[in-house]
């Protein structure tokens, strides 16, 4: 019986022309940030052979700059374009206007480029800005409502991502829900993402945890190194790094705000490199062994203790330092890879000089194998031979 009821289901949605498709913008568990707040890091072409060499295949931009677009066109890569802060409130107050946006930013570069969402804003909830807060429920409308006028919403997910300033509490991870402040705005916009299907994404950072409250967090804790862990008194779940009780933090949020089903996605976390006197925890050491703990965590597929069904998905913050960026110095120095290209520390990804010299090798292992490589005996024979001539 439930054989034959899955297969009416299934004829059902192949049939039925009104059947809703639901957007999804992640593939596997491990994905990057792609930030370029410098003038210093490589060109985007030389960006996907980065991504392609280290086989991360999901790729966030915080905007939807045409060079970086074309680039990712024919690579496979899964890109999700950011509707920048600056754009939201014009997008809220004029349909039309985002209509062009999406035309000109995304429907334009479909399907050779693969965009596969869409973030309205970020961390725009839990800020200093009302006007921005209140204007951001309707840009989301009407940036899905341009996806559905121009055909592209099964295919482009909307969402926007949170930091955990829109929680009141976070420990131990049950007890937290959302602030008052925050409250009323983000159940409309909860409401409105799980009539879409879109997922909740957080950006989430052990590392300013640790920074903030190093004598409350154990730094083994933070960076997923062996520790007696937390105990939650009301789950009597048992947590041995500090992520997962974040993302479990969030579900609880949801659950209290009506919205269980609803999955968490970490759209930011990382673990900075270097940083100012007040961040002695930003270190190379702790940053290779944050990320690369992470690499390992994700790969593992498994979900967190309060939803351990629900693999756990995350973009890695971030691609390059960005010495551009404002903020203390923690804030520029994020990257896995440096500006030109070579890695911070290894994590198990090769920098631009090792795939160019790999590129270089395979060449000529080609050229070999096609009858092109002349051994040394060959080649001194010929010099000689044209010595003889002169």
């Amino acid at each position: 019986m439930k054989i034959l009821v899955r297969f009416l289901f299934m004829l059902l949605v192949i049939f039925n022309p009104n059947a809703q498709q639901t957007a999804r913008a992640f593939t596997g568990t491990y994905g990057i940030n792609y930030g370029r707040i410098a003038d210093n890091i490589p060109s985007p072409d030389k960006v996907v052979k980065l991504l392609r060499a280290a086989k991360i295949k999901n790729v966030r931009i915080y905007d939807a700059e045409p060079s970086v677009l074309n680039a990712f066109k024919g690579t496979g890569l899964e890109l999700v374009v950011g509707l920048p802060n600056g754009f939201v409130k014009e997008m809220s107050a004029n349909a039309d206007h985002a209509l062009t946006w999406v035309k000109d930013n995304v429907k334009a570069f479909l399907p050779d480029t693969r965009i596969v969402g869409i973030a309205v804003g970020n961390e725009v909830l839990g800020g200093s800005d009302n006007e921005l807060e209140v204007a951001l429920l309707n840009a989301v409308k009407n940036v899905y409502n341009a996806t559905k006028k121009l055909g592209i919403s099964d295919v482009v997910q909307i969402s926007t991502a949170h930091s955990q300033a829109v929680f009141a509490d976070s420990f131990p991870p049950s007890y937290c829900v959302f602030k008052d402040g925050v409250a009323q705005l983000m159940k409309p916009l909860l409401e409105f993402f799980s009539k879409i299907g879109s997922p909740f994404c957080l950006n989430a950072y052990p590392f300013l945890a640790y920074t903030y409250n190093s004598d409350k967090i154990d730094i083994n804790y933070a960076l997923f190194q062996p520790n007696e862990g937390i105990v939650d008194n009301k789950t009597h779940l048992h947590y041995d790094n500090l992520l997962d009780a974040q993302i479990d933090a969030a579900y609880a949020a949801l659950e209290d705000a009506g919205f269980r089903k609803m999955e968490v996605i970490v759209t930011e976390t990382g673990w900075a490199s270097d940083g100012d006197e007040n961040e002695p925890a930003a270190t190379p050491s702790n940053a290779r062994t944050y990320n690369y703990n992470l690499r390992k965590r994700l790969a593992k597929r498994k979900g967190t203790p309060l939803r351990p069904k629900k693999m756990l998905k995350a973009y890695i913050f971030a691609l390059f330092n960005e010495y551009q960026k404002p903020g203390q110095s923690s804030e520029k120095n994020f990257g896995l890879f440096k500006a030109d290209g070579s890695i911070s520390y290894d994590v198990g990804f090769s920098g631009l000089q090792d795939i160019s010299a790999a590129s270089s090798l395979l060449s000529l292992k080609g050229m070999q194998a096609q009858g092109y490589y002349l051994s040394a005996t060959a080649i001194t024979t010929s010099i000689s031979i044209l010595l003889s001539r002169l």
